[in-house]
């Protein structure tokens, strides 16, 4: 797979999970507020994964 391959494919997962946050804070009931946080953090992940490979790349 290629680098820009991979970052399409973690900017895709990242995508997905912003959406399914704004989900789960519309949904009634709620999510918890553990299972949000969780998402988040994986959705932090993600950004730090795309930012340190598009650096690496230059």
């Amino acid at each position: 797979m290629s680098l820009n391959t991979h970052i399409s494919t973690l900017e895709q997962r990242h995508s997905a999970l912003d959406h399914e946050i704004a989900e789960a804070l519309a949904a009634k009931p709620a999510m918890s507020d553990t299972e949000i946080k969780e998402m988040k953090r994986r959705k932090l992940k993600l950004k730090e994964e795309i930012e340190r490979l598009r650096k690496s790349s230059h």
